[in-house]
């Protein structure tokens, strides 16, 4: 981060060089087409997995399809682990080239690959290796980029790139299924099924080629004296001597990723199957959802712009514990209980994931802050990320709906009090 010695409203009047500007829209752009892709595979799971798998039991081809999906979730963290220290190694220039690129070739990969009925078993590997791929990517690809976009800007303006990431993050997550919308509009549900499928793939891996042209000037935030004695053994040490720090990480990122899946996945799911509601409309209210985390992240962005980052983090994340607990009050069925909750919810949802990644950076010191986040995200997405909307769904299914409100609630809990714990033991590296 470059140390500018001004005060906080002539930090937040400064603008950015040109380099920097494309820099961060690079960066931004690759969380963009991170969460595109990720959702595109889930969103097409029913169309993926009778072309890849046996398609004599359609509803087996697709849950084997989903159980590919769920193996991306699993090699995040290794992904942070061997990227992330490759970061600290030799910069951060060279890896977010590299992440950007294994997400487009393995995205293009599934948009040509042959089907089951033509080459079989190997049908299915390809998309497993391709899953595989896509996971070690976006286990660096978010808090790589955003530690990478606090470094290039001016000493105070990591609100700036908190809401100005989160909204290319949301920008994914509607573009996901808008631009699934449009393709099955335009060629009709019997081609999607058949071959259309792959269209929405192709739009993915032909913008990650773009992404990775804006990427080729990247500024290097790394510093040379910064990495010549730099080995993959004293960026261990440092992380092993920053445990507190990573655990914090960890609980920041899943409790708010919980938050997160439950309110964009989950309950929309349990609308359409538990309770039973008009799929168009909870499709129309997960995207206005959508629109409101995108307008939320910019607003939020600019509201912490040249603040103190770690006080709008506590009180955000202690509202989100009464607010997870909206979701009791949509206990039968009716779309405007459904409409009530999900839209109730979203304002704070909108400030958690506006914040989290810039405060995961804060938490770590530059020389291992690319393994040590990495890490910690990787972990906090995989194990309560992955898991929120099987849990919201399964606690209803078993009568016992107040339980998943609890459990988010004591994960926010958790997070308060291990990031407190962190910037007493070990500080904070960025912002205040």
């Amino acid at each position: 981060m470059i140390d500018t010695g001004v005060n906080k409203k002539t930090a937040r009047r400064e603008k950015f060089s040109p380099e920097v500007r494309r820099g961060i829209l690079g960066l931004g752009l690759g969380n963009t087409l991170e969460w595109y892709d990720w959702m595109i595979f889930g969103l097409l799971s029913a169309y993926i997995g009778p072309h890849f798998f046996p398609a004599t039991d359609p509803v087996t081809a697709t849950l084997d399809a989903l159980a590919v999906f769920a193996v991306g979730f699993l090699f995040r963290p290794l992904g942070g682990i061997i990227l992330g220290t490759v970061a600290d190694r030799i910069g951060r220039r060279k890896v977010m080239m590299l992440s950007i690129t294994m997400m487009a070739a393995s995205t293009l990969v599934i948009a040509v690959s042959p089907t089951y009925q033509e080459i079989g078993i190997w049908a299915g590997v390809i998309l497993l290796l391709c899953r595989v791929v896509q996971g070690l990517s976006t286990g660096v690809e978010a808090p790589l980029s955003t530690a990478h976009a606090v470094e290039l800007v001016p000493e105070g303006r990591e609100g700036y790139v908190a809401g100005i990431i989160s909204f290319y993050v949301n920008v994914g997550i509607v573009g996901a299924p808008l631009v699934s919308f449009l393709v099955t509009l335009v060629i009709g549900g019997d081609a999607m099924s058949d071959w259309g499928w792959r269209i929405p793939f192709i739009v993915g891996a032909l913008f990650g080629f773009v992404i990775l042209y804006l990427r080729r000037t990247l500024p290097e935030t790394m510093r040379a004296e910064e990495l010549v004695d730099t080995t993959t053994g004293s960026v261990w040490t440092g992380v092993r001597k920053s445990w507190l720090s990573v655990l914090a990480i960890i609980f920041v990122v899943g409790a708010v990723q919980a938050y997160n899946y439950a309110w964009n996945v989950g309950l929309p799911n349990a609308a359409r199957s538990t309770m039973g509601e008009d799929p168009t409309a909870v499709f129309a209210l997960t995207t206005i959802l959508g629109l409101i985390l995108i307008v939320g992240s910019l607003v939020v962005g600019r509201l912490v712009d040249g603040r103190a980052l770690s006080r709008w983090f506590l009180v955000t994340r202690i509202l989100a514990i009464p607010s997870v607990f909206l979701m009791l009050l949509y206990v039968e069925p009716g779309i405007g209980g459904f409409a009530a909750v999900l839209l109730g919810g979203s304002v704070i949802l909108a400030m958690n994931m506006t914040l989290y990644n810039v405060v995961s950076t804060s938490l770590m010191p530059k020389g291992i802050r690319a393994t040590g986040t990495s890490l910690g995200y990787g972990i906090g997405v995989a194990v309560f990320g992955g898991t929120a909307s099987y849990l919201l769904v399964w606690f209803q299914s078993i009568d016992v709906d107040w339980a998943f409100p609890v459990y988010v609630a004591v994960l926010s809990v958790l997070s308060i009090v291990f990031y407190l714990l962190a910037r007493r033991v070990n500080g904070i590296h960025v912002g205040k």
